[in-house]
């Protein structure tokens, strides 16, 4: 068979990248696309197999991702996908690296992140895309002689044809021109020294490229200081090695335990404890609860609409915006809370979307806007506290901007990993740092409270009693050990 050669790579005036195409990955990812969505990488990406590739200096997360790529073997316009595969002269391994550390200065083209010197090999051997079943094809990824990634093109989500079809569309694949076809769940993380490699074969084992191999390289070039630098946080951390666990990090949630306590407490116990601790402005205020007889505890995520402005919405407000990003990255046990600037006007959720997050796992929505589809969202499991329902859909009034930032909601700042807690008193804002200590205060709190109410009944008067004074907490520590003879 043909070897990938430097003419290879200089042939290829485009390389086009798929973001989901694997069911494997869609899980991991938690979503699934209904149609696929692709990102550029530069032809000065492409490397051949056995030429290393360098982590940039001060960068974490060089994520590997072993793919399928397509070479296109003759100009494809608005084809059909009966006649997409004829456009396409042979399949190749790929290894799509990127360093999610540049994933935020991105704004989503992946540029910054997947576009660097090196960051596409492909190779070593092509396979004529006409001696092969694009269905019937298999890819293996091996990290330092692990294999990390098995999977085949059986069930892909955008078979090969289609996706050849759907490009050709709007723009002219050309000799040349390469096309990586998605990866399956296994991608993680490399470091320097670590040896990558990506072997595609048929089902049968009969046709295959060979190893595609890489070898990791520290930079020692520092990113200059007028442009963007790398940099790195828990989310990318468990983006780039697929989970929490494989990442090193705790598990996302509460600590059952401290969960467990605050379950326990009354929104007024927790108000009052918060108030001498000097923290007034915790209370998200002025909303309803579709599920007033619950009470909620969980981590906030939060989302913030801005209002509506045509051009904004045009650019920010269809496909998968920050709205359905949110929902969509929700995790179990999470409360996402949205700023709606308190406007009532319109919808800010609505059933589709609001039973997602139920499936999701997610613990409440909260939002100080509308709600749409009422009954609907307030038949769910899930409580959704909202300030009015309303008809109309979020485009009258807001854009859905950005996710996972500071917001307002109801008169109180909620960061993301607040801990929110909601009753039938309303709803409360704990900062994390304080939430331990917080809620041990609250147990001894309203288990004096328990013993003042007790003497209440019994016909003793409130004078002394509450607050206790030196007597009456001589009396409370002997009723708390089972002492007091009254």
């Amino acid at each position: 068979m043909e070897q990938v050669s430097d003419d290879t790579l200089a042939s290829a005036r485009k390389v086009i990248a798929v973001h989901i195409n694997y069911p494997s990955r869609a899980a991991q990812r938690g979503r699934t696309p209904a149609q696929p969505s692709y990102f550029l990488k530069p032809s000065s990406s492409l490397a051949l197999t056995g030429s290393p590739v360098e982590r940039p200096a001060g960068c974490e997360l060089l994520g590997f991702e072993g793919e399928i790529a397509l070479v296109i073997g003759k100009n494809a316009r608005r084809v059909s996908v009966e006649d997409a595969w004829s456009h396409v002269a042979a399949v190749t391994a790929s290894n799509d690296l990127g360093v999610y550390d540049l994933r935020y200065a991105d704004k989503g083209s992946n540029l910054r992140s997947k576009g660097g010197d090196g960051f596409t090999p492909v190779g070593p051997a092509l396979i004529p895309a006409d001696a092969v079943d694009p269905a019937r094809l298999r890819i293996r990824t091996w990290h330092n002689g692990e294999l990390v990634q098995d999977d085949t093109t059986e069930d892909l989500l955008f078979p090969f044809a289609r996706l050849v079809a759907d490009l050709s569309q709007l723009l002219t694949l050309q000799e040349g021109d390469i096309i990586l076809t998605g990866t399956p769940a296994g991608a993680s993380v490399a470091q320097p020294g670590d040896v990558l490699e990506v072997e595609v074969t048929t089902l049968d084992g009969a046709l295959g490229t060979g190893r595609l191999a890489t070898t990791v390289e520290e930079g020692t070039t520092p990113f200059a200081d007028f442009g963007a630098g790398p940099k790195a946080d828990d989310l990318q951390r468990e983006e780039a090695y697929g989970s929490r666990e494989a990442a090193g990090l705790p598990a996302a949630g509460l600590d059952p335990a401290l969960k467990a306590k605050l379950e326990s407490v009354a929104t007024a116990t927790l108000s009052s404890q918060l108030r001498k601790r000097g923290l007034n402005n915790v209370s998200i205020d002025g909303l309803q609860a579709t599920r007033p007889d619950r009470r909620v505890v969980g981590l906030a995520r939060t989302l913030r609409y801005v209002p509506n402005r045509e051009d904004l919405f045009k650019t920010h407000g269809g496909g998968f915006n920050a709205q359905k990003r949110a929902i969509d990255s929700v995790n179990e046990g999470e409360i996402l809370v949205m700023e709606a600037r308190g406007e009532k006007g319109t919808g800010t959720v609505g059933d589709i979307l609001a039973l997602r997050a139920q499936v999701r796992g997610a613990a409440a929505i909260i939002t100080d806007g509308g709600v749409r589809d009422y009954a609907a969202v307030a038949g769910l499991d899930m409580p959704t506290y909202f300030a009015n329902p309303h008809p109309a859909v979020l485009g009258r009034r807001h854009v859905p901007w950005d996710t996972d930032i500071t917001i307002a909601c109801g008169g109180a700042t909620v960061q993301p990993g607040d801990i929110i807690v909601a009753d039938s008193d309303g709803i409360l804002v704990i900062p994390p740092a304080i939430a331990e200590e917080l809620v041990d205060d609250c147990i001894r709190q309203e288990k004096e409270e328990t013993f003042i109410f007790e003497m209440v009944k019994q016909g003793n008067s409130v004078d002394g009693l509450y607050p206790m004074n030196a007597q009456w907490q001589q009396r409370y520590a002997d009723w708390e050990a089972g002492t007091d003879g009254d």
